[in-house]
C-alpha cells in the first residue's frame, strides 16, 4: 500500500501521518456528499422522462435521507470493529454498484430502492460520523478544527460537482451526469484502498499533539456485537438532557439544511423562473461561504462555549429562511440570502460534535453522534417529503421555508438550556 512508503516519506518532512488521512476523508467525503446532493439537479429531468410527481420522488429521497441518518451509529460500531479502511471501501463500493444499476432504471420503486435504500445505506457509512472518528483517533490537538475542515468537505462537493452536473444534465442528459459520479466515488474509494488506515499505532505513530512517552499501545480487537454496541450507547445516552437537546436540534438542522434548500431550493427557483444552471450555482455560491464558515466554526469551538455558538448559528440561519420569500428572488436578494445562510450551512457540526465528546467523553463520542446525526437525518427526510408534498398540494415551496426558518429559532432557544458543567457523563 502507499502507507508503506508514504509515511517514511512524511515523517522526514516533519509532517504526521494524520494530515494524510484528512486528505483521503476530505475526498471521500467530498464524493458522498456530491451523491447526496446530486438528486436536486435531476428532479425536473426525472419529472419530464417518467412523470413521477415531486412528491413521489421526494419520497425516495426521503428513504434515502433517513437511512442515511441511521446508519451513522452503526457505521461507526461497524468502524470500531472493522476498521475504518474496511467499511469506507465497502460503502463506497455499495453507492457506485448502486448508481450504475440506476442508469437503466425506468420504474418508481427502482429509484425508490437504488437512489432510496441502497445509497442510502452506502452514504451513511460515510456520514460526518467517518470524519469524526477521524478526528478523535488521529488529533490530540486542533480536533475542533479538523472536524470543521472535514465537515467542510460536504460543502465543497456541492461547490465543485452541483454546478458541474446541472451543466451536464441540461446539455445532455442526466444519466451522463451520474456517470460522472460514479467515475468520482471510484476514484475516492482507490485512494481509501491505497492511503487510509485503522488508527496511528498501525503506523508506530501517537495522536497528532500527543506528546506522551509511554510506550505505544495497540487496541485489542473489538469483539463486540454491532447492534449492542449502537443500542446500547442509545440506551445510555438517552436518560439524559443533553442528548435529547443535541437530537432535537441536530433534528432542525437537517430539516433546514439538506432535506429542504439542498433538495429543493433548485425546483423552487425554476417555479420563479430562475434557470437551473443559475440555480445550481446560488447553492455553489453558498457551498462557498460554507467551506470557510465551518472550518472558522471549528477554529471557534475550540476557544468559545459552544452553546452560545450554536445559539448564533441556528438564529442567523432562521432568520435568513424566513426572510428568504422577502428577497422577491433578484439576484441582490438571493446573493444576500447566500452569503447569511450559506455561512452557517453546517457549521453546526463542530460544536455539535464537541459537546456530544465532552458531555460522554471520547471513548463514546463517535457513537452517540452517530444517534444524533441520525436525528439531523430524519430531519431531513421530513423535510424532503413535506416541501415535496406542500409544493405538490399547495403549488408553493414557501410554506415549507417558513416553517423552516421558525423550527431554526425553537433550536437556537433550547439549545442554551445544556448545562454549563462539562462533567462527563458516566459510560
Amino acid at each position: 500500500m502507499i502507507s508503506g512508503w508514504l509515511a517514511p516519506a512524511l515523517a522526514r518532512r516533519n509532517i504526521h501521518y494524520g494530515w494524510a488521512m484528512i486528505a483521503v476523508t476530505f475526498v471521500t467525503a467530498l464524493v458522498s456528499a456530491a451523491a447526496v446532493g446530486a438528486p436536486g439537479v435531476f428532479i425536473v429531468p426525472l419529472q419530464k422522462e417518467f412523470g413521477w410527481s415531486t412528491a413521489e420522488i421526494s419520497s425516495a429521497m426521503s428513504i434515502r435521507f433517513i437511512l442515511f441518518g441511521l446508519m451513522a451509529p452503526f457505521a461507526a460500531a461497524l468502524m470500531n470493529r472493522y476498521g475504518l479502511r474496511n467499511v469506507t471501501l465497502t460503502a463506497l463500493l455499495v453507492v457506485v454498484a448502486s448508481l450504475v444499476l440506476s442508469l437503466g432504471m425506468t420504474q418508481l420503486w427502482q429509484l425508490m430502492a437504488l437512489w432510496g435504500v441502497a445509497v442510502g445505506i452506502g452514504t451513511g457509512m460515510t456520514a460526518l460520523v467517518l470524519g469524526a472518528t477521524v478526528a478523535t483517533r488521529w488529533f490530540s490537538a486542533r480536533r475542533g478544527l479538523v472536524i470543521g475542515i472535514l465537515t467542510a468537505s460536504a460543502a465543497t462537493g456541492q461547490l465543485i460537482f452541483l454546478p458541474l452536473l446541472a451543466s451536464i444534465t441540461e446539455h445532455h442528459d442526466w444519466r451522463w451526469a451520474l456517470a460522472l459520479m460514479c467515475v468520482m466515488l471510484a476514484v475516492a474509494a482507490l485512494c481509501v484502498l491505497l492511503v487510509m488506515r485503522d488508527r496511528p499505532s498501525d503506523l508506530g505513530l501517537r495522536p497528532y499533539g500527543d506528546a506522551g512517552t509511554a510506550p505505544i499501545v495497540h487496541p485489542t480487537p473489538n469483539k463486540q456485537p454491532i447492534m449492542a454496541a449502537a443500542l446500547g450507547a442509545l440506551r445510555d445516552a438517552a436518560q439524559t438532557r443533553v442528548f435529547w437537546i443535541l437530537f432535537a436540534t441536530f433534528f432542525i438542522c437537517g430539516a433546514s439544511t439538506n432535506g429542504l434548500v439542498q433538495v429543493h431550493l433548485i425546483p423552487m427557483c425554476l417555479d420563479f423562473g430562475i434557470p437551473q444552471m443559475q440555480a445550481a450555482g446560488l447553492l455553489a455560491a453558498m457551498g462557498i461561504f460554507d467551506f470557510f464558515g465551518t472550518i472558522a466554526s471549528g477554529w471557534l469551538s475550540d476557544r468559545y462555549d459552544n452553546r452560545h455558538l450554536l445559539f448564533w448559528y441556528y438564529g442567523l440561519r432562521g432568520l435568513s429562511l424566513l426572510a428568504l420569500p422577502f428577497t422577491d428572488f433578484s439576484f441582490y436578494g438571493l446573493s444576500l440570502f447566500a452569503l447569511f445562510y450559506g455561512l452557517d450551512w453546517i457549521a453546526t457540526v463542530p460544536p455539535t460534535v464537541r459537546l456530544t465528546a465532552t458531555k460522554f467523553g471520547p471513548e463514546r463520542a463517535g457513537l452517540v453522534f452517530g444517534w444524533i446525526f441520525a436525528g439531523h437525518q430524519l430531519g431531513a427526510a421530513t423535510a424532503a417529503f413535506g416541501a415535496g408534498l406542500s409544493r405538490t398540494v399547495l403549488l408553493s415551496y414557501l410554506p415549507a421555508f417558513f416553517a423552516a426558518g421558525l423550527l431554526c429559532i425553537v433550536a437556537a432557544i433550547i439549545v442554551l438550556m445544556i448545562a454549563r458543567d462539562k462533567k462527563v457523563v458516566a459510560a
